[in-house]
């Protein structure tokens, strides 16, 4: 007789509710998180990164900021969760694919929106809370209607990623200056329409798979876009590191904030390679997998640290 055969269970799919709850972490979208990380950007420019409270305060403002994205991101899937299940790619989304309900991912959507917004109240201040609730709203129509509309869309995406840099200063009351200002907007619509350029340059975006609104648009369009917005967002960044002059100040060894110019421009100009091939379609990972950028954004950084600490 032969060895006994060992017999092993099939596995068996993880319960309803843990299902269930993965697919609503799926549908808030963990990887779009990153870019929450812009609420350091005002205190950073202003040099208050040193103080543990600050810290603290602006890591609820990230948490608050990633709950009020995540709920339009809820709301956006369980709108469009029947055109999602016509959608070669978008059908393995957890709505769409049936692992969420629609009314649950409303509620959820709701509640995270409630959350964000009382929350920035209460741990912030009220004008937190307004801007907080401005970005929801103005998300909100951009799923029902402004997502449909030439230009406004790529002004609406551009104008969260304002929002995102600008929020942090809010929270701590540090009045964001117009060249921070300037800079951060065209940056954003930078990136906004090298994205939409890369959507439409790929086969996926020839026929209007990937967004509708991609037929609308010409390639030669959004190029123009992105190269014009690259270039105000670099002549913005000239125009602030040059108000303080062109020596060094008082103390300081070199003329940092000048200097920090070369790798500004240099970040940029990496950026616009993937931007040209279209290779841009994912800016998350342009920004993390790319080696030289990321060398390139450290030299910034440190240079910039220079100059905002006056070392």
């Amino acid at each position: 007789m032969g060895e006994p055969t060992t017999l092993t269970a099939p596995a068996r799919p993880a319960p309803y509710p843990l299902r269930t709850a993965y697919g609503l972490l799926r549908t808030a979208r963990p990887r779009q998180w990153v870019k929450n990380l812009l609420v350091v950007a005002a205190p950073a420019a202003a040099g208050r990164l040193a103080d543990p409270r600050t810290l603290l305060q602006l890591a609820a403002v990230f948490v608050l900021f990633t709950a009020a994205s995540a709920a339009v991101y809820l709301v956006n899937d369980a709108r469009d969760a029947e055109a999602d299940r016509a959608h070669p790619g978008k059908r393995r989304r957890p709505v769409a694919a049936g692992e969420v309900p629609v009314p649950l991912a409303y509620a959820a959507g709701a509640l995270l929106a409630t959350a964000a917004v009382s929350g920035a109240a209460l741990a912030c201040n009220p004008m937190t809370a307004t801007l907080i609730t401005a970005y929801l709203l103005m998300q909100l129509a951009y799923c029902l209607r402004l997502k449909h509309v030439l230009v406004v869309d790529l002004a609406v995406v551009a104008t969260g990623f304002l929002m995102r840099a600008m929020v942090g200063g809010v929270a701590l009351a540090i009045p964001l200056s117009r060249w921070f200002l300037i800079t951060t907007g065209f940056g954003a619509l930078f990136m906004v329409a090298a994205k939409r350029y890369s959507e439409a340059v790929q086969p996926a975006g020839r026929d209007g798979r990937t967004r509708a609104l991609l037929t609308e648009y010409t390639a030669g369009y959004l190029r123009f876009v992105w190269q014009l917005a690259a270039g105000g967002a670099v002549l913005g960044y000239c125009l602030w590191a040059l108000e303080g002059g062109g020596a060094a100040s008082a103390g300081t060894l070199l003329p940092w904030r000048q200097l920090s110019m070369a790798a500004f421009l240099l970040g940029v100009l990496r950026y616009a390679v993937f931007a040209d091939r279209g290779a841009a379609g994912a800016p998350e990972d342009v920004v993390l997998r790319d080696r030289p950028l990321a060398v390139i954004g450290l030299a910034w950084l440190a240079v910039y640290a220079m100059a905002v600490t006056g070392l």
